[in-house]
């Protein structure tokens, strides 16, 4: 998204749809009437070795024991690694504690962004994400997507999901296994500057 919005508002762009090409793949930006942009993040993956994990079969659900205690979360990729835990209110969740002891779990080769996820209602989210390699960020774009799929594999959402996050809030759709999660949601322009290389 915020890629989108600076190509936009340099005038580098004039179309409302831009195509942009990622490690991961092609991915379509949309920007909306109101401003938002919308952003086609592709299609979650839940195979073990896609995602990666250390796992002989796809699951819903995964147990980690860590230290005595059992772990209990959801895996797949959206691009990147995430696992998702069902909380019962983000605000007292051990983000920061759980989090970096996740990460470090060799059941996931190439660390993992940890969601908090607490379900408000069908279509309402709470979410924190430890993201691998940031700590905890007030909005992850992919995080929201996973904690979604996540909820909808589980039957505990809808098709079309708003996420409350620390730094805003973002829509996520997503029609079911096979299909794309989108994404749609504000870029803000904090600041500018220059480095010497």
């Amino acid at each position: 998204r915020c890629v989108a919005v600076y190509l936009y508002d340099r005038g580098l762009v004039k179309k409302d749809e831009i195509v942009a090409e990622t490690r991961d793949g092609l991915l379509t930006l949309y920007r909306e009437a109101d401003g938002q942009i919308r952003v086609n993040m592709g299609v979650p993956r839940f195979e073990p070795a896609d995602i990666p994990i250390r796992a002989s079969e796809r699951e819903n659900h995964y147990v980690l024991d860590l230290d005595g205690e059992s772990v209990t979360f959801s895996a797949l990729s959206i691009g990147n690694p995430h696992a998702v835990l069902k909380v019962e209110d983000t605000g007292r969740a051990p983000v920061g504690e759980l989090g970096p002891r996740l990460q470090a779990e060799s059941f996931f080769p190439e660390g993992v962004n940890v969601g908090f996820m607490q379900v408000l209602d069908n279509s309402r989210i709470r979410l924190r994400v430890f993201e691998r390699g940031a700590g905890e960020t007030l909005a992850c774009g992919s995080g929201a997507c996973a904690a979604v799929v996540a909820g909808s594999i589980d039957g505990l959402l809808a098709e079309e999901v708003d996420v409350s996050l620390n730094g805003g809030h973002l829509l996520v759709s997503w029609a079911g296994e096979g299909n794309p999660a989108w994404i749609t949601g504000p870029a803000a322009f904090v600041f500018e500057g220059q480095i010497n290389i």
